[in-house]
């Protein structure tokens, strides 16, 4: 998926001071040790060498923690904190700080304070970090592209994608996971009532998941267990409950779907919801009729849905489940009162293995980690592996700049990457950012 890309000659370094620079990259190039070492002398004159530029720390205090220096052949171990500039130190009230007593290193982008009080040593970077990297970094920034390293991105060398893949894929379980707990909570861990929402909103998508969500959440999960074995029922609850039975019918079966759903609205007080539902820009396989008819189908092959797909062992039967039928009326209408051409109305193999990666799996993988159960979790992600990748329009904006994956765990991994790094710009957060930015080799080899 990544070949070779051109990397930075170890000869060319900032010279210039028109490059932006921010303390985030300045933390990053200290961390990975991405600028010139040779001869490194501080702005006090003496020489200084770095044995290990400390562990970041995300809390309050000093940048770096439990750094080991040399000064002079001395070695030094403690903090050291970055400023862009050297005034940053009394502009950030460090001086009378306490978190900030063991600091033994100011680290700066550019001096322009000779001293500081407590005289803390300090090192000027703007003179030894290679200006191919920052010009990389500042257009990675600035340009309203796809991804920012659009450009190099199919080509460049990173042997280690597996691994990232991994860690994104995990990432994207783990985020979906903790948007699902607070549902979980308010629903009192009622896992088959969760998947039915989860799944309504699934066959909502794209442009009616939210409404169709708020069909799911105003039906209770037990009437739908008491109604499951009428088929007729479940529709005109569903369809009712759209809005969509409110004017008067010609036809005979979307007449009967009012009838039902008027008696079930007022035997169940049934709340009225006011999302609407759309048919505009959308195919008309995913007509909101024929998608709530179909939900009607899975939930009339039972309502311990979750409970058949913890023991269920293969793709290929749970695909079987999910391929239901719409109602026979379906199969020669795509909305109320109109026919059309005879077609069945199946819910497709595409759309399948859509609700299996975005509805299905992400509770596999909830309930495998609150269990917690090890197999339920290997399960979830070698189903993601055996999955087609999804064929979207973010797939294919990748796909244009040469990148492609086969399976549903790298096309997920991708839109992690997309979403939660590229689009917020964290390159320096990012593995494949990281590879780009570093140079050839060590500078001080």
């Amino acid at each position: 998926m990544f070949s070779s890309f051109p990397r930075y000659g170890r000869d060319l370094f900032l010279v210039e001071s028109m490059i932006p620079m921010t303390e985030k990259l300045l933390q990053f190039i200290w961390k990975h040790r991405y600028f010139n070492q040779q001869k490194l002398v501080l702005t006090t004159g003496e020489s200084m060498t770095i044995d290990y530029p400390g562990e970041l720390n995300t809390y309050q205090g000093p940048d770096f923690v439990n750094a080991r220096i040399r000064i002079n052949g001395q070695c030094w171990i403690g903090s050291v904190e970055l400023h862009l500039y050297s005034s940053g130190w009394v502009k950030h009230n460090h001086t009378e700080d306490g978190n900030y007593q063991n600091v033994m290193l100011h680290v700066v982008w550019k001096q322009d304070r000779l001293e500081i009080k407590r005289n803390i040593p300090q090192l000027e970077l703007c003179n030894r970090i290679p200006k191919l990297m920052l010009d990389t970094y500042t257009g990675w920034m600035a340009k309203p592209v796809f991804i920012p390293c659009e450009l190099s991105a199919s080509k460049t060398g990173y042997c280690k994608w597996e691994n990232w893949a991994s860690q994104l894929l995990i990432m994207r379980l783990n985020r979906k996971m903790h948007q699902m707990l607070d549902s979980l909570r308010l629903n009192h861990y009622h896992w088959e009532e969760q998947l039915w929402w989860m799944m309504a909103r699934n066959f909502g998508n794209p442009v009616n998941a939210s409404a169709f969500e708020s069909i799911a959440r105003s039906i209770p999960f037990s009437l739908l267990a008491k109604h499951r074995h009428h088929i007729i029922q479940l529709e005109a609850l569903f369809i009712g409950q759209a809005n969509l039975l409110a004017n008067d019918f010609h036809d005979p079966y979307p007449t009967m779907l009012k009838k039902e759903y008027e008696f079930l609205r007022k035997k169940y007080h049934l709340k009225k919801i006011y999302e609407p539902v759309h048919l505009l820009r959308m195919r008309p396989e995913n007509f909101p009729c024929i998608r709530l008819s179909q939900l009607a189908a899975v939930c009339f092959q039972t309502t311990a849905l979750f409970a058949w797909i913890l023991e269920c062992e293969s793709i290929s039967q749970l695909r079987k489940k999910l391929m239901v039928r719409a109602n026979d009326y379906w199969h020669t209408h795509y909305v109320f009162d109109k026919a059309s051409i005879f077609r069945e109305k199946i819910l497709g193999r595409d759309m399948c293995d859509n609700i299996i990666i975005n509805s299905i799996i992400p509770m596999l993988y909830t309930y495998g980690k609150m269990i917690p159960d090890a197999a339920i979790l290997k399960k979830a992600v070698s189903w993601l592996a055996q999955i087609p990748a999804e064929q979207n329009e973010l797939m294919k904006s990748w796909k244009r700049i040469g990148v492609t994956v086969k399976k549903a765990a790298g096309s997920q991994a991708l839109t992690e990457l997309k979403k939660q790094f590229c689009d917020q710009r964290k390159c320096l957060e990012c593995e494949i950012g990281k590879y780009l930015l570093q140079p050839v080799k060590p500078l001080n080899s």
